[in-house]
């Protein structure tokens, strides 16, 4: 029961870092949240994140940002690469091997092309999607899906999100976020929570704290709570995050951070 439930979650949660951050994208003001004038990230940047079932690592995460020559629309872009695999023993029961990859503008941040290549146990699946934001229109395997203003993928949502002036957040603003997945647009809402210290393996950092909101149902228990931490500084990167589960919970933790653009830099002791 307990290693169905984490195989069910870790489906998900190749996603689950960059969907829950990527919900600051869009607020419930009138106004769009404006992007600062300079990208919060540059080439060379790697992030490593470790997800935990209880005592047990499940699963381990990678995402980077690339060089590449290719341009879209005659724009340069950046290529996106996050790459999720279980770990131990999950590794032996439940394999995973996901990669998500994403060319954004580099300029507005947004998607042109998504590609997703998971392999989990005997499912396979793969996918390519094109964002036509003129004519707002999503191209993928299975079809043409329209839609209107700023929907991401989740690897671009996740970079452009970082790349937010949030400072006009007050406690119990909710905010919605719009991404493309399992050829669907979706929707998830979040509720900013504050400013609050939070601890991973690199050490302990001043965080904006969101509460992300989950559907009750097999795996998650009906007054289940997900929580994530963000450094409140200019790199904005996720160090911790928190959900309940029916039985036990997962959690993520920040274990690796390199080629920043902005030095991280834990509260001393």
């Amino acid at each position: 029961m307990t290693r169905q439930i984490f195989k069910s979650q870790y489906i998900k949660a190749g996603a689950l870092l960059a969907c829950i951050v990527t919900s600051l994208v869009f607020s419930t003001f009138a106004q769009e949240p404006v992007k600062v004038a300079e990208p919060t990230f540059k080439v060379g940047e790697e992030l490593s994140y470790r997800l935990k079932y209880g005592w047990f690592t499940g699963a381990e995460a990678h995402l980077r940002v690339a060089e590449t020559d290719t341009r879209f629309e005659g724009n340069p872009a950046w290529h996106i690469i996050a790459d999720g695999k279980t770990a131990g023993t999950f590794d032996v029961f439940y394999k995973v091997r996901n990669r998500y990859e994403s060319y954004i503008d580099q300029r507005t941040l947004l998607p042109y092309f998504y590609t997703e290549d998971r392999h989990e146990a005997k499912y396979k699946h793969t996918d390519k999607v094109t964002f036509n934001h003129q004519t707002g229109k999503i191209t993928a395997n299975s079809g043409v899906y329209p839609f209107s203003g700023k929907v991401f993928d989740f690897p671009s949502a996740y970079y452009f999100a970082r790349c937010l002036d949030v400072s006009h957040l007050k406690i119990g603003d909710k905010i919605d976020l719009k991404y493309f997945l399992d050829d669907a647009i979706q929707t998830l809402s979040i509720t900013y929570m504050g400013k609050e210290k939070a601890e991973c393996s690199l050490g302990t950092f001043n965080c904006l704290k969101f509460n992300p909101t989950i559907i009750p149902g097999r795996i998650f228990r009906k007054n289940s709570k997900l929580y994530l931490w963000v450094t409140d500084d200019n790199n904005r990167i996720p160090v911790k995050a928190h959900v309940e589960l029916v039985v036990g919970s997962v959690t993520m933790d920040l274990t690796g951070a390199k080629g920043l653009k902005y030095p991280l830099n834990p509260i001393k002791k």
